[in-house]
């Protein structure tokens, strides 16, 4: 069974598509597939599609989602390559003790395969090995095709999946902005940090790496408006001051001397001793 979540809902048996059209059963089948080969409470059902304030018919209810799920795999177990399928919609998804689960088998499941290059992305950074960081991170955030569970409506459990997806996806992503920072791609980054600094106007990271960015490529003026932009949002919306991490960067923008800038245009940090001013946040 193959799993995507990374984007529009989609999950295949046998190379045809499970996916209900129904609001409700997406949402039970989006839930299983995120959790895929591990048991789902009931509780968690229930929260999802009934806010915690299930009607008497809600076990019922449930259960038919679940039948209409397996009728669609079903279906799917009929297109099984090698004849007579090994398994049966009951094998697929399972009634388990306090819920259900669905196997995945040899599957592929993208939020696991995300998982696992973020992963390898982020001990090749802990190493200092950035080209490896970079091409890990890349092929991570190259699963993601849109929002997470796009297509299905959510309601509270799948809200906060999705929230820690995209939380997920942009630890990666900034990780991955780093590890160009660090191999001298600058100008490669400053179209994409615009469009980031624009989706992003809180984040002071992303914009730390812009600043850093435009200041490699000979742009201290437009790294300075960059700092004014976040630092004017900052206060207007949420009453803070930027980061002294951010603050440091910007005196160091600021004091830039004709040997920083040289240094800057050979690819390295802003403070050749320091690696704080590459973070910066």
């Amino acid at each position: 069974m193959d799993i995507d979540v990374l984007g529009a809902l989609d999950v295949r048996e046998n190379g045809v598509s499970i996916t209900p059209t129904a609001r409700k059963p997406r949402q039970v089948l989006a839930l299983l597939a995120l959790h895929a080969d591990q048991v789902v409470p009931l509780a968690v059902f229930v929260e999802e599609l009934w806010a915690g304030r299930p009607p008497r018919s809600a076990r019922t209810t449930l259960q038919t989602y679940v039948l209409q799920l397996r009728d669609l795999i079903a279906t799917a177990l009929l297109k099984d390559p090698e004849g007579m399928p090994a398994r049966t919609p009951k094998d697929v998804l399972v009634t388990a003790p306090g819920g259900y689960m669905l196997v995945s088998g040899d599957g592929v499941s993208d939020v696991r395969e995300f998982e696992r290059l973020a992963g390898t992305g982020y001990r090749a950074m802990d190493a200092g090995d950035f080209p490896a960081a970079a091409r890990a991170l890349r092929e991570a955030l190259d699963l993601w095709t849109g929002t997470a569970f796009a297509g299905v409506q959510p309601g509270m459990q799948l809200e906060m999946e999705v929230k820690r997806l995209e939380e997920s996806r942009l630890c990666a992503l900034d990780q991955r902005i780093e590890a160009d920072l660090r191999l001298g791609r600058h100008r490669e980054l400053l179209a994409e940090l615009t469009v980031l600094s624009s989706r992003y106007r809180t984040h002071e990271n992303l914009h730390a790496q812009f600043m850093i960015a435009l200041y490699r490529s000979g742009r201290r003026g437009e790294a300075m408006d960059v700092y004014r932009r976040l630092r004017t949002t900052l206060v207007q919306e949420l009453g803070l001051e930027p980061s002294t991490r951010l603050s440091r960067l910007h005196k160091s923008l600021l004091a830039a001397t004709a040997d920083g800038t040289s240094a800057a245009a050979r690819g390295v940090g802003i403070a050749l001793d320091d690696e704080d001013l590459v973070r910066a946040g």
